[in-house]
C-alpha cells in the first residue's frame, strides 16, 4: 500500500497485522497498533519526543544485566504488572486475590529448605522473624506438596544479588508444604527499600516528582500442579510507604501483621488460595549476583 495520508499508515500496518496464521498474537498486535497510533495521534508527539522515547526504550534494554531487570522494574513503575496480575487472578478480577507482582528480584535455584528452617545465610543484623503459613484450595482444604519460594530483602533494604557482602541465597530459600498445607521458616524482618533510579525509571520517576521507595515486604512463589502458579507478596502494615508504593503492587488482601514479640522478635502469619489453572513457573528475571556472570 502506498501511504498518501497519516492514516494510511496505521491501516497498512493493520493489513499487515491480519495476515498474522495465529488468532491470539493477531489479536493482540492489532489493538496494539490501534492503541499505539491512537496515543501518538492524541498527544501529537512530536519528533524529537519520538527520538526521546526510543532512546528510553533502548535504554531499558541497556540497562538489564544478569543481576537487574529494569524492563520488569518500569512496569512496576508504571502499574502494568499488579494490572495484569489482577486481571488474571482473583476470578479474573472479581474478588481479592493473593496473588501480586513476581518482581524484578526473583532467582530460580533457591536452596531447599526444611520447615521451620533459617534462610539467614550470613550475617545479617536485624530483628529476627518467625513465618508461619498455610496453601489451600478455594474450598478451603489444604494443598500438600505445593513449592514455595521466598525471598526478600534484609533490613538494610537490600537484596542478596544487590549486596556483595550478603552470602549467595542469603534471604532466600523454597519450600514444601506439609499434609495440612503448611510450611514455616525463620529470618529476619525485611525493611522498605528505595528501587534503582540510575537508568530509565529513575528518569520516569523524577520527571512525575515521584519517590521511588516500596514499603517492606515478603516474596512469595506459590507451585503446585493443577493450580494457577502465583507470586505474591506480604506487607508489613506499619510501612510509611504503604499507600504511595512506587510499583502500585500493595493490595487490602496483602497487608499482613506483622506482630512484635516480647523479646523483640517479629511473628508473622498468612495463608495462600490457589486457583485452578495453569501450573507454570515464571522466567526468573534475573540470574546472578551483582558482578557474577550468569
Amino acid at each position: 500500500m502506498i501511504i498518501e495520508k497519516p492514516s494510511d499508515v496505521t491501516e497498512a500496518v493493520l493489513g499487515a497485522v491480519d495476515r498474522t496464521p495465529d488468532a491470539r498474537t493477531k489479536e493482540i498486535l492489532s489493538s496494539l497498533v490501534r492503541h499505539l497510533h491512537g496515543f501518538i495521534r492524541e498527544v501529537k508527539l512530536t519528533e524529537r519526543e519520538f527520538q526521546d522515547a526510543i532512546g528510553l526504550v533502548n535504554s531499558i534494554g541497556q540497562r538489564t544485566t544478569p543481576s537487574h531487570n529494569e524492563a520488569m522494574l518500569m512496569a512496576g513503575t508504571l502499574g502494568v504488572s499488579n494490572l495484569v496480575c489482577l486481571l488474571n487472578n482473583g476470578g479474573n478480577g472479581a474478588r481479592p486475590t493473593q496473588a501480586n507482582n513476581l518482581g524484578p528480584f526473583w532467582r530460580s535455584g533457591a536452596p531447599r529448605c526444611e520447615n521451620g528452617a533459617s534462610i539467614v545465610r550470613s550475617p545479617t543484623p536485624g530483628a529476627a522473624l518467625l513465618f508461619q503459613g498455610r496453601v489451600r484450595d478455594a474450598n478451603g482444604n489444604a494443598i500438600a506438596g505445593a513449592e514455595v519460594d521466598v525471598w526478600h530483602p534484609s533490613p538494610v533494604g537490600l537484596y542478596e544479588n544487590q549486596d556483595p557482602s550478603q552470602a549467595e541465597m542469603n534471604l532466600r530459600g523454597k519450600f514444601t508444604t506439609a499434609v495440612d498445607g503448611s510450611f514455616s521458616f525463620r529470618s529476619v524482618k525485611p525493611s522498605g527499600y528505595p528501587v534503582p533510579v540510575d537508568g530509565p525509571t529513575g528518569v520516569l520517576l523524577r520527571a512525575q516528582k515521584r519517590h521511588n521507595f516500596r514499603p517492606a515486604h515478603i516474596h512469595f512463589l506459590v507451585y503446585k500442579p493443577g493450580f494457577k502458579t502465583i507470586a505474591s507478596q506480604v506487607y508489613d502494615p506499619e510501612d510509611p510507604h504503604l499507600e504511595t508504593d512506587s510499583q502500585f503492587g500493595v493490595t487490602r488482601a496483602l497487608i499482613g501483621d506483622f506482630s512484635l514479640l516480647p523479646d523483640g522478635s517479629y511473628f508473622l502469619k498468612f495463608d495462600f488460595t490457589l486457583e485452578e489453572g495453569e501450573s507454570r513457573l515464571p522466567k526468573a528475571p534475573i540470574s546472578a549476583k551483582l558482578g557474577q556472570p550468569a
